[in-house]
Formats: structure tokens, C-alpha cells, sequence
């Protein structure tokens, strides 16, 4: 075996124990929680994690389900509010394009609590803070320049003569969205989508000021127990977090296939 054939191999293997070691860790310590230094291996272990989630598996569901829900509507506020203006952005040509832009990418730029502390007045004088939509439209407004940049590049990916060409051969504006600029925009799509789902899902500390405790969160739940000491319910807990967007994902996957496929385009 070459030099060339082992260095892919290597740095597949080197990118497995990046991401399994700690996940390793996590299901070791489910089931040890007096694992503690300088112990290699745990010298005890015990299955009371797995009983406390299912004692508390509505409480966890209902955490779970919400945050689940809040970051799909980020997702899908991001998207529509991010399509034009990528549009614009990939296909037009004006003075102070690049300023413009990057003025509206300024809010991933900007750390969280510098960008939340003065929004948040905001929120409660509009009625809005300790509310589900709150937390929306705040995860929407920090997130939504992940989907615009990737929604510029999806554009910028493809010419737009395919759609001009759809148009003189007469297709309707819904038909050239369905066949031709949906199918070559989803990609790109996908990929901000990704982004800001795993923002939202992920966030504490905006959902927390914005939703005031009031709107349930997942990481509102797991917090306490990643910094007290019950390490393997925190273990438990943190090994769920990891399961759901990655079955997430490999239903968009496999979503994205089936749609190609149908369309002939896979």
C-alpha cells in the first residue's frame, strides 16, 4: 500500500476517534457514575441513570419535543426570510453590495450575550419575552445569516439561464420553482438548514433570557445536571442531545435521495 492510498485511511481513522472517543466516554460514564480520577476504568456500575430517564422520560420527552420544535421554526423562518436576499445578493450587481452583506451577517459576528442583552428590552416591551415566539424570532435573527450565506453560494452554484430556459419553453413560475430552482437550490439548503437547526438546538443562553424560563428547552434541562455532579445522568441526557439531530439528518438524507430519484436527477 502506497503513501498516497494510506493518508486517506489515516485521516478517516483519526476523524472516527475524534468524534467516538468522547462519545465512548459519555456511555461509559451512563453506567459508572463514581468513575473519577485517577481511575482508568470505572470500578463500579450501575444502571441508575437509565432508570432515572425513564422515571422522568415525560419530563425529557417534552423538553426534547419542544426544543425540537422551536429549532425547526427557526429553520424554516431563516429560510424565508434569507431567499430573497440571497437572490438579490447572487444575482444583481450594486453599489455597496459587499458592505450590505456583510452588515447583515453581522449578527453571527456578534457574541451572543452582547447581542442579546439590548434585544431583550425590545422583547419585553413588545410582549414577546417568556414566550415560544420570542424564542423563535431570537434564534431566528442570530442564526439566519448561516442559511443567507449558504443560500447566496447555492445560488451563485448554478446559472441562471436554467431558469430562463425553463421560462421561454413555458414554464409557469411555479413549475420552474418546483423542477428547476428547488432541485438545484436544496443542496444548499440542506446545508444552511443543518446550520441553524444545530444553532437553535444547541443555544442556552438566548433561549433562556428570551424564553425566561417559561419555554421549555433541552439544554435548559441538561444544564444543571452538566454542572452538578451527577455525571451519569448528565452522560444520559448528553448522549440523547447527540441522537436526535443526527436521526435528524440522516432522515433529510435519505428524504433528499428519494426526492432525486423521483425526480430523475440521483
Amino acid at each position: 500500500m502506497t503513501s498516497k492510498s494510506i493518508r486517506p485511511h489515516a485521516l478517516f481513522l483519526f476523524f472516527v476517534l475524534f468524534f467516538a472517543a468522547p462519545t465512548a466516554v459519555l456511555v461509559v460514564s451512563l453506567f459508572a457514575p463514581g468513575w473519577a480520577w485517577p481511575d482508568i476504568v470505572p470500578k463500579q456500575y450501575s444502571t441508575k441513570a437509565l432508570l432515572s430517564v425513564w422515571q422522568h422520560k415525560n419530563a425529557i420527552a417534552m423538553n426534547l419535543g419542544v426544543s425540537v420544535l422551536y429549532s425547526l421554526a427557526t429553520t424554516l423562518c431563516t429560510l424565508l426570510l434569507s431567499l430573497f436576499p440571497a437572490y438579490h445578493f447572487a444575482r444583481a450587481q450594486f453599489a455597496g453590495k459587499n458592505i450590505l452583506q456583510g452588515i447583515l451577517l453581522t449578527p453571527a459576528l456578534v457574541p451572543a450575550m452582547t447581542f442579546s442583552m439590548g434585544i431583550h428590552h425590545i422583547f419585553i416591551k413588545l410582549s414577546l419575552a417568556d414566550t415560544f415566539g420570542g424564542v423563535v424570532l431570537i434564534l431566528t435573527i442570530f442564526s439566519y445569516p448561516f442559511m443567507l450565506r449558504a443560500l447566496i453560494s447555492g445560488f451563485e452554484a448554478y446559472n441562471h439561464e436554467y431558469e430562463l430556459c425553463a421560462k421561454n419553453l413555458g414554464a409557469t413560475l411555479w413549475m420552474r420553482l418546483r423542477y428547476v430552482t428547488f432541485p438545484l437550490l436544496l443542496p444548499a439548503i440542506i446545508a444552511g438548514g443543518s446550520v441553524v437547526f444545530l444553532v437553535a438546538f444547541s443555544d442556552y443562553y438566548l433561549v433562556f433570557l428570551i424564553g425566561g424560563g417559561v419555554v421549555p428547552s433541552f439544554t435548559g434541562y441538561l444544564f444543571p445536571f452538566i454542572t452538578g455532579a451527577d455525571r451519569a445522568m448528565a452522560s444520559a441526557l448528553s448522549l440523547i442531545f447527540l441522537i436526535v439531530p443526527v436521526v435528524l439528518f440522516i432522515i433529510v438524507e435519505l428524504s433528499m435521495r428519494r426526492f432525486y430519484q423521483r425526480s430523475g436527477l440521483y
